[in-house]
């Protein structure tokens, strides 16, 4: 049996630049055309020059031949290593009758600037125009010789603020980088590999800066959050083959001139005075003389860290559909899709016409622009013609949540080639497929993904269009999974964390959104709102919820121990927080947006009390932090009795009768056997009461199928997931969404619209539901012992009017992809796919009954089947 190895990454990317990680991590696939191929040894070298690799040389780590089956997250253990030492690396594996594969191909990382005394670069900026209340986008400039012989150039880049960086009049990098962090504890770093855009002779850098998070407004939250105007600090080095070094430094030398964007604003939009172009002005010997001496910042006390998260880029462009014009003259597009991202614009006319680009999610009654709910956000661009032939543009640092697009003051007739759509989030590559023989199903699952994409955007965003945008955190937890199952997550999660870690009060209680971003503040003092909570229950949870998640899809333990200390403090927050074990009913939020049905606070949060509390003691385990795990484990069983204690009665009804209360209980193991089963009772009587409709909010949608699915009614599920009547998934379906909306009522036929004070149509937190569609449905999950999908569990659970679904999710190990189907006459086909050095346990339909949380099931009905890597076939009949 030969292996192959594929996919070589280092902490998750492929070939990755400027890390600050001392002890990155490695990945590799493996194929092999046999079943049951495994791993059973590895050798990794990692050498400083690629001469050496192909010699088959480690001159800094050679692990020998490791009898192993891992082949994720191997940690480097070889010498130090270097400030900007660039590092190649290849593996072989063993496998079965101790057969060697070839070398894989090789693989590199480079490390950045890992001291602070390293940096001699100075921060930047353009100095305010004391009559402009929104200042203009300051561009800078700097021409540098360049000798013969080069070997590499690198530069090292960050704002307080986003960036552009332009080399010799072309852009280089993804969009609004570096991306939201809290500024006054940490920035990010990027790194680019310039070798290739420098050449002997004159060079120019230009760089355009916008006041993204850091000066712009932040959500509701005013503007000049941390900071009065942006700052640029760029270190270049560049390294020629005789062994010198030049530098090319951010300082007083560098030049800097307003340009033609009058203001760029994430939540006010963009303004673009083309006639103030200033021709090339990123490319050498531009003359500019007139241009000012930049303001040079003392420091800065933050952290410099390299980049986490995955950058933001435009992934696709959408063309619209259907044009029409207006009664007012104006031009509104339909673009199909309600996405996020901004406009191209194609134009052309007089110089000095003004165009402007207005966006909307939703159209009014009388077919204008649904604008009410976007608050004081200005969706809107401002372009004004040069009058130069056909003129195209986009705005650099602004985004918007739309589907419809209106044209005012266009010269002549627009038609559809005169804009295109640019769809932009953070770069999480696409990880799960999933298709069904229902319509309905695969639209929802469809606004699902959208939904994700327009909300991931260096922050798990709360919506896309209104002045907010923040990274809600308990919107973010129970999204989590169904996030990884859609896309690869794994670094986007990773940095949020350290957003949540260093929002965390010294009372070890996590915010409700992070970046903090002055929220805290904001709620404390703001007596309109009258929320004074000092933490809140599913979303301070996130702290727990998130890295948990990220050890289930990943098999990621480093992100448990670096984040072990916030998680004990939560805890013991919480546990500092009660009265005999149950917590106060302060929470603001509850099950925020639930339909007719209020969860007591006090029940809401002392289940999640339990939850985190049974989460962090399975994190001890996982980290052979025994004491702990037996602490914890401890403390969950008496907050489930003091649980039982005040919220359930001797007939298993919980206090407030919700579903959302039966739910958390269920699923957080709250109950003893004979109450669970009353509970289910309860949950089933209160979902068919109303219809077979569902009433739950954010915090309890996401556990709503799978409580019904894992205590047999499976059927009550799939009624819910299919019901076409409000409130619904379906609902909006049926009336045009293309993406999750925030409200089950965003729109209704009796209603209209919801009060515009919130109101999204864009929102990825109700869209949850696509973790049971990919775990129960399709069958698809992971093993929580070994975490990451080593080990496979496929249990499909086919039920209402589904006749087949076909899902893969791309693991950290390769494909695992699974087709079932049911025939006319209830015999159940399934075929499934699993990579090398992988295996699962197979379970076919049958009696779901569970006790003690180990399913089991009549003898003949519910066998399960253990199979390593490859496809198979199963065939079953239907249970009656």
């Amino acid at each position: 049996m030969t292996l192959r190895v594929t996919s070589c990454r280092t902490e998750y990317m492929h070939n990755p630049l400027g890390l600050d990680e001392r002890k990155p991590r490695l990945f590799w696939k493996l194929a092999s055309d046999a079943r049951s191929a495994v791993q059973i040894a590895y050798q990794v070298l990692v050498a400083r020059s690629e001469e050496q690799l192909n010699k088959d040389i480690g001159d800094i780590w050679d692990t020998g031949k490791v009898l192993s089956d891992q082949s994720t997250h191997i940690a480097y253990e070889g010498e130090p290593l270097e400030t900007e030492g660039c590092y190649y690396w290849k593996v072989r594996v063993w496998g079965a009758a101790d057969i060697v594969s070839d070398w894989s191909d090789p693989a590199f990382w480079t490390m950045g600037l890992l001291s602070r005394d390293e940096w001699k670069a100075l921060w930047i900026g353009r100095k305010s125009e004391s009559d402009l209340e929104m200042q203009p986008s300051p561009f800078f400039r700097k021409d540098f010789t360049v000798k013969d012989g080069v070997r590499r150039v690198t530069a090292y880049a960050t704002a307080l603020g986003v960036f552009e960086l332009r080399v010799n009049g072309a852009p280089i990098g993804a969009h609004f980088a570096p991306g939201w962090t809290d500024y006054d504890t940490r920035v990010q770093v990027t790194t680019f590999d310039l070798t290739e855009r420098i050449h002997p002779g004159h060079n120019a850098f230009g760089v355009i800066l916008g006041d993204g998070w850091y000066a712009g407004t932040v959500g509701f939250l005013g503007n000049k959050v941390y900071g009065e105007r942006p700052f640029f600090l760029m270190q270049v080095h560049i390294d020629y083959v005789d062994g010198t070094r030049d530098s090319v430094l951010t300082d007083a030398s560098w030049k800097t001139s307003r340009g033609p964007i009058v203001y760029s604003d994430m939540i006010l939009g963009e303004t673009y005075d083309a006639r103030l172009e200033k021709e090339g002005w990123d490319s050498p010997c531009y003359a500019d003389a007139d241009w000012e001496t930049p303001d040079v910042r003392p420091g800065y006390n933050g952290l410099l860290v390299a980049a986490v998260e995955p950058p933001i880029r435009i992934t696709e462009t959408m063309r619209p559909l259907t044009v029409r014009q207006t009664a007012a003259g104006t031009y509104i597009y339909d673009m199909g899709q309600n996405m996020v991202g901004w406009t191209e614009l194609r134009v052309k006319g007089e110089r000095g016409t003004k165009v402007t680009v207005s966006h909307a999610e939703m159209l009014n009654p009388d077919g204008t622009m649904y604008l009410d709910n976007l608050r004081v956000a200005v969706q809107q661009e401002n372009y004004i013609l040069k009058g130069k032939d056909v003129e195209v543009y986009e705005p650099r640092f602004t985004f918007h949540g739309f589907r419809y697009v209106e044209l005012i003051g266009y010269p002549g007739v627009p038609d559809l080639d005169s804009i295109v759509g640019k769809v932009v989030h953070s770069d999480t590559p696409v990880a799960g497929k999933l298709e069904t023989s229902d319509e309905r199903v695969n639209k929802l699952y469809a606004n699902i993904t959208w939904g994700q994409r327009g909300n991931f955007l260096s922050v798990p965003t709360d919506c896309p269009q209104r002045d907010e945008r923040l990274g809600w955190t308990g919107d973010a937890q129970i999204f989590a999974r169904t996030a990884a199952y859609n896309m690869d997550v794994s670094r986007f999660f990773s940095k949020f964390m350290w957003d949540m870690v260093d929002s965390q009060q010294p009372s070890g209680a996590f915010t409700d959104v992070a970046p903090d971003a002055g929220w805290i503040r904001h709620k404390m003092w703001n007596t309109r709102l009258n929320w004074f909570a000092p933490d809140n229950a599913g979303w301070g949870d996130a702290g727990v919820v998130i890295p948990w998640t990220l050890y289930l899809m990943y098999g990621d333990t480093r992100i448990l121990a670096t984040h072990y200390e916030a998680m004990v403090r939560w805890v013991h927050y919480l546990k500092a927080n009660t009265t005999d074990l149950v917590r106060p009913n302060y929470a603001n939020y509850g099950d925020w947006l639930s339909i007719e049905a209020d969860t007591p606070n006090e029940v809401l949060a002392t289940a999640y009390f339990a939850y985190s509390t049974k989460l962090l003691a399975q994190i001890a385990r996982v980290l052979g932090k025994s004491e702990d795990a037996a602490k914890y484990g401890s403390l969950f069983e008496d907050i489930a009795l003091a649980f039982r204690k005040a919220f359930v009665n001797g007939e298993g009804r919980i206090h407030g009768g919700t579903q959302t209360v039966y739910v958390l209980a269920l699923q957080f193991g709250l109950l003893t056997d004979t109450l669970r089963d009353q509970a289910v009772d309860h949950l089933v009587a209160d979902i068919q009461q109303r219809g077979d409709r569902l009433s739950t909010g954010f915090l309890g949608v996401g556990y709503l199928l799978p409580a019904l699915t894992e205590h047999g009614r499976l059927d009550v599920a799939y009624k819910l997931l299919t019901q076409e009547e409000f409130p619904s998934w379906m609902y909006s379906i049926k009336h045009g969404a293309t993406t999750i909306w925030e409200r089950w009522d965003g729109w209704t036929e009796e209603m209209g619209f919801q009060t515009p004070q919130m109101n999204s149509f864009n929102h990825y937190s109700l869209g949850s539901v696509g973790e049971w569609m990919f775990r129960y449905m399709a069958g698809i999950d992971t093993d929580p012992v070994e975490g990451g999908f080593r080990h496979t569990v496929i249990k499909p659970q086919p039920g209402g009017e589904l006749t087949n679904v076909t899902a893969q999710y791309e693991s950290l190990y390769g494909t695992i992809a699974i087709a079932w189907h049911v025939s006319g006459s209830g015999q159940f086909h399934l075929k499934v796919n699993l990579p090398a050095n992988t295996s699962a346990t197979v379970y076919l339909p049958g009696d779901q009954r569970r006790m003690d949380g180990i399913p089991v099931a009549e003898k003949d009905r519910l066998t399960p089947y253990r199979i390593g890597s490859g496809e198979y076939v199963f065939e079953c009949t239907m249970p009656k």
